[in-house]
């Protein structure tokens, strides 16, 4: 085998992000992946509708044919491996409603508690014990939470950057 076939057949796949589009958490999963240069995208609902608005084009999600939330959430914990929720106690709304889609479709969930945040080597563990190439990333939206945005970005972000350069 030459070379660049075997740095190809070893190579591991990148990390792709996906979220629902709305604003806070989501979002913010989206904004780091854009600003990492990983790959993203998933499901929102149909005309990009979010709470404050239009889902802006800069995010790459195909919508529905359903303006309910709770589809394009169903669909985004489908077709990812496991989901990272990031919350304040307790559970409640969308949030809630995406661990339980979690918990029926059997995919790994890896639970967030934005006042006790986990350690980011527990993160990497999930990802690499779950073997997560598409991640699906849920919380509340910022009108719930304000400031969840900038939370989620601060940690996201570190935690992402270590993952990254840990399969470099």
């Amino acid at each position: 085998m030459a070379d660049d076939e075997k740095k190809i057949a070893t190579t591991k796949p990148r990390l792709k992000i996906v979220s629902g589009g709305q604003t806070g958490a989501d979002r913010a999963a989206l904004d780091v992946a854009i600003e990492l240069g990983l790959p993203h995208g998933g499901w929102c609902p149909r005309n990009r509708f979010s709470e404050d608005g239009k889902i802006p084009q800069q995010y790459i999600l195909r919508e529905t044919k359903s303006t309910d939330y709770s589809v394009r959430t169903r669909w985004n914990v489908r077709d990812s491996d496991g989901t990272l929720i990031f919350y304040y106690e307790p559970l409640e709304g969308g949030t809630a409603f995406t661990w339980q889609c979690a918990v029926q479709e059997n995919k790994p969930v890896f639970l967030v508690e934005l006042n006790f945040p986990p350690s980011p080597e527990a993160f990497y563990r999930w990802l690499n014990e779950n073997s997560i190439r598409t991640l699906n990333v849920a919380g509340p939206r910022e009108s719930r939470h304000l400031g969840i945005s900038a939370e989620v970005k601060q940690i996201f972000v570190s935690w992402l950057n270590r993952a990254i350069s840990a399969n470099s």
